[in-house]
């Protein structure tokens, strides 16, 4: 199974290669598009260049005290999972830098939206598919080279105490006593960690660069000179196409990239822990097998799932309904997958027969893992569909925050507000209802198992949420290259479409972080001695300083958002007040801006971070397991609302301010007061979308994680 997991991998691979290849051999478009396409991609590679430098000493730093304190080889593994998510990271940016400006050209030569869109496509495909395959890629590696268990034949199998399960027979190379682990979980759950820590770096690092540039480029260009849209006279314009790629692209995959790690990684967890400690002896190798392989063939049949409905999307003729486009891909992924994790379920556990119920708890036989998986497809689907209905301006709730902006701001803050908080009911209950199921059929391990069934398609996903930072680079090009508007209508359309599917994609990060965070949690309980109740004194403060800490991480995000874009703002003012760079006669400085964005978001990155690695740690040495639990539960309780609250709402101010721009509302086009009044809705959601609500899922998973 591992060799035809490692198979299905490769034909990915190939179809990444192959899309790339054809991405390059596009040709670029007049001599200001190449010129401005070659500032954006190099502004992306220094700003990249600069974080993974950074995020290198901190990973560095870590894997030597793991490999020296918690297990030999754990070092090892963390820093695989820390390339595996940075070589994604690079890839889907570069891939994006070169589709963009292709995008661009392509709506230029055809005018023809069915042709733009599948450029866009192909580039967001070298994302998506590059997060499900290396994510996969790093941890068949860990358990074909190392395994999961004592009774397995690996290459270095033989090193592995041949007596148990569940033994503690970890120990770093200085042997502490009270730090000794289960050399399995030890190796996959630090490879988890590896990509969360370049997660949570880019999200924050990249979330604080492209919308510290976004912010000031609003401020500068709309409300205080009435220039049009992403104008190149308006250095920070670059600066925020160069962010979009840095958080919009690389931050994006690996967060999608982690959020799929860790739910295999929970599942995997699992596996080994509960059946090794509840003293089960009766299970055979076979069963002990399934049920921690079962994850890894699931992912390898979404990843096969995602190839083939990606494929037929891009070969078959578009029409010009993007939305239509992008679905269908969704559709056939998500149905390919369920149908393929029917087969693995019986290939699995059909021959099993009573045991399944008897030993793992499974109630509904072979079938329960996969109604388990179902669930978790169903809720993200789902979670999808009612993140588009709040977010995209074909539907009511978008629409009426763009006509409360005719009042003024204040109106569009609070309607928008109030789209935000509505959309949470739904989805969290959806959430909740999922949870309750898959755990009465399945136990713990249904839970974790309908949060990979959620990201079993994760390439598809990631494939269209990164088709919208594209076609907004695409847009942002057309205009700062003075193309004809009727480029700019094509690319905006796309856009608008980009902005829906992102707030998506957030959806499905966000539901994969609640079952994630939950299993783990559950993981984690079940290895302590003593299970607490909820009488707990501990429990209780820790619920409650968990819930605190979310608002202060959000807090801290925001002030160094706001912060860096005063910055910004600030030094594009200095520039713009030069007549001749006004004027057009002369660029801006760009990489003034760049370096500066970059500098900004470098220096803020670093305490948000390791608040998430350093609370769980802090909190268990001073007040013991109990108080983890609590500030886990508390934690979680109040990050997963405040993250779809956060992602809704910005999504919905963003796309009000271009349903206005669309001239929809009559006699309140752009530069109108409804306009500017939407930009500042749409200023207040850059943060909220882009930097605080994707945020939210990684922190809640590292500290469950450590």
């Amino acid at each position: 199974w591992l060799w035809i997991i490692l198979s299905i991998c490769l034909i990915a691979l190939l179809f990444v290669v192959y899309n790339y290849i054809i991405i390059k051999r596009m040709p670029e478009g007049t001599d200001r598009m190449v010129k401005m396409a070659g500032i954006i991609r190099e502004g992306s590679n220094v700003f990249i260049k600069k974080e993974f430098t950074t995020i290198a000493i901190v990973i560095a730093g870590l894997a030597v005290l793991f490999t020296l304190f918690i297990e030999k080889f754990s070092g090892i593994t963390y820093i695989l999972g820390a390339t595996m998510s940075s070589i994604v990271c690079i890839l889907g940016m570069k891939s994006a830098t070169f589709a963009n400006v292709r995008t661009a050209n392509k709506a230029k030569e055809s005018l023809n939206v069915g042709e733009t869109v599948k450029v866009a496509l192909k580039g967001g495909s070298i994302s998506g598919l590059s997060v499900q395959l290396f994510g996969l890629l790093g941890i068949v590696l860990i358990v074909l080279i190392s395994g999961v268990g004592p009774q397995q034949d690996t290459i270095i199998g033989k090193f592995l105490n041949p007596d148990t399960i569940k033994g503690f027979e970890g120990n770093g190379l200085i042997p502490i006593k009270a730090l000794l682990t289960n050399s399995a979980i030890m190796r996959i759950t630090t490879y988890s960690l590896g990509c969360s820590t370049v997660a949570m770096f880019n999200r924050v690092a990249g979330g604080n660069y492209t919308k510290a540039a976004d912010i000031s480029a609003d401020i500068l260009g709309k409300i205080r000179n009435d220039l049009p849209e992403d104008d190149s006279r308006v250095p920070n314009v670059i600066a925020d196409f160069t962010g979009d790629n840095g958080n919009d692209i690389a931050g994006n995959c690996s967060d999608l990239l982690e959020s799929f790690v860790a739910t295999i990684s929970a599942s995997i967890v699992l596996a080994v822990a509960f059946l090794g400690n509840l003293g089960i002896t009766n299970i055979t190798k076979e069963l002990f097998t399934a049920t921690y392989m079962y994850p890894l063939v699931v992912a390898g049949g979404g990843l096969l799932s995602c190839v083939v409905g990606l494929f037929i999307v891009q070969v078959r003729k578009m029409g010009d309904n993007p939305s239509k486009e992008l679905n269908l891909a969704t559709y056939i992924s998500a149905g390919l997958t369920l149908v393929v994790v029917g087969v693995l379920s019986y290939v699995a556990f059909g021959s099993a027969g009573d045991a399944l119920k008897e030993v793992l708890g499974f109630k509904a036989g072979w079938a329960t893992p996969w109604i388990c998986c179902a669930l978790g497809l169903a809720s993200g689907v789902a979670i999808g569909m009612i993140t588009e209905y709040y977010t995209s301006a074909d539907f009511k709730p978008t629409r009426t925050v763009a006509e409360y902006a005719v009042e003024g701001e204040a109106f569009v803050v609070t309607k928008g507000d109030a789209v935000g908080s509505k959309s949470v009911m739904l989805p969290v209950a959806i959430i909740g209802v999922a949870l309750v199921i898959s755990g009465s059929i399945g136990g713990t391990y249904g839970i974790a198992i309908a949060a990979l069934g959620m990201l079993s398609f994760v390439g598809t996903t990631v494939s269209i949420d990164a088709f919208g930072p594209i076609a907004d680079n695409a847009g942002g090009l057309a205009e700062s290259c003075h193309l004809d508007p009727e480029v700019r209508k094509i690319t905006d359309k796309l856009d608008s479409v980009g902005n829906t599917t992102a707030a998506v994609g957030k959806g499905f990060a966000i539901g994969s972080a609640a079952f994630a965070t939950v299993s783990l949690i559950c993981a984690y309980v079940s290895n302590l001695k003593v299970t607490p109740g909820i009488d707990s004194i501990y429990v209780i403060a820790g619920c409650i300083i968990g819930g605190a800490l979310i608002e202060f991480f959000i807090a801290l995000l925001t002030d160094n958002t706001i912060a860096s874009a005063k910055e910004l703002a600030d030094v594009g003012d200095r520039q713009l007040s030069d007549p001749a760079i006004l004027s057009g006669e002369k660029d801006p400085d760009y990489n003034e801006l760049v370096a500066l964005a970059t500098k900004t978001a470098l220096k803020r990155m670093l305490l948000p971070s390791v608040i998430a690695l350093a609370i769980p740690f802090v909190c268990g040495a001073f007040f013991g397991p109990e108080f983890v639990i609590g500030i886990l539960l508390g934690a979680t309780i109040v990050a997963i609302p405040r993250a779809i609250f956060m992602g809704n709402s910005g999504g919905s101010f963003d796309n009000a301010k271009k349903y206005i721009e669309s001239g929809a509302i009559e006699g309140h086009g752009k530069g109108s007061a409804a306009h500017k009044a939407a930009v500042t809705g749409d200023t207040i959601g850059d943060t909220r979308k882009d930097v605080v609500g994707v945020a939210l899922d990684i922190f809640i998973k590292m500290m469950s994680t450590v």
